[in-house]
């Protein structure tokens, strides 16, 4: 037999070093195969935006190279030397003050509001209406009013962010609370917890997962969120630079501030998935 071999209670035979190195190999393939699949479909996308450019001979559009150049220029200045020249660090710490300031605040909000909708009926047939009547009235119709009641300023911004994250959040967790198993309850009952510790041992627990997805779906929205919130007058920040760029008709700057902010919710939303797989290590389908 060799030196590797396990014999097994029924006889048989299994390679376990050989079977783990197998595993890591596959894990390995996998990893690489899922890298190479995320970076080729943009490297393509590129390619052929650049071979669109090339062949229509637009102006209007600048090509991949214009727009690195101005992402350059934009990072560490140099070739333009105008009011955007080495300033990114200064605009992404802006805007995500704005992003996370609305973002915490709807989070904070949201998410226990959210669990006493889901398990209080009276509550939730109080607020529910008003609540089902606000949520459609898009973001951009709150403009002007966010900057009356605000003023021009960052304030009006987090207010624009904090109305996209909000909703996200508070239906996601009211959904998650209100599908948990009814025997949970009964049999947390039975062991004699109630009040705020049911809200604890097992309304939280068993909603986490949605309270998860709902926190990562209003992530997105809060980024998305930043250009309309930043058309409210703020001097600084990604959104700025885009309508900027609009202004001054660069279309290099706003492609340019376009790709900065795909990229900043894109970092900071791998954060948040690394985070809640760690947290919901448990729960299998919410695991990528």
């Amino acid at each position: 037999m060799s030196d590797h071999a396990t014999t097994l209670p029924d006889g048989a035979e299994t390679s376990l070093p050989a079977t783990a190195t197998s595993r890591r190999k596959r894990q390995r393939l996998e990893t690489l195969r899922a890298i190479v699949l995320g970076a080729g479909f943009p490297i393509l996308l590129i390619l052929v935006w650049d071979r669109a450019v090339a062949m229509t001979g637009t102006r209007l559009i600048p090509s991949p190279y214009q727009v690195a150049v101005m992402m350059y220029d934009f990072t560490f200045g140099g070739i333009y030397d105008d009011a955007f020249s080495g300033t990114i660090l200064i605009h992404i710490w802006k805007s995500m003050q704005r992003v996370y300031g609305g973002f915490l605040l709807a989070a904070l909000i949201g998410v226990p509001l959210g669990l006493l909708l889901g398990r209080i009926k009276l509550l939730r047939q109080l607020l529910d209406p008003t609540i089902s009547l606000l949520r459609p009235i898009p973001v951009t119709a709150w403009l002007p009013l966010s900057m009356i009641f605000f003023g021009l300023g960052p304030n009006a911004a987090i207010f624009l962010v904090f109305l996209g994250a909000f909703y996200p959040i508070l239906l996601n967790t009211m959904f998650g609370v209100r599908s948990i198993d009814p025997k949970l309850f009964e049999a947390a009952s039975m062991l004699g917890c109630s009040g705020a510790n049911m809200f604890r041992q097992i309304v939280l627990p068993a909603s986490l997962p949605a309270i998860v997805s709902g926190l990562r779906i209003a992530h997105g929205f809060a980024w998305i969120l930043i250009v309309v919130g930043e058309m409210t007058g703020v001097p600084t920040g990604l959104g700025s630079v885009v309508m900027d760029g609009r202004t001054l008709s660069r279309t290099d700057l706003v492609i340019t501030g376009m790709i900065v902010i795909g990229a900043c919710g894109f970092v900071t939303d791998r954060i948040i998935v690394a985070v809640s797989n760690r947290l919901l290590s448990w729960s299998a389908q919410h695991r990528e």
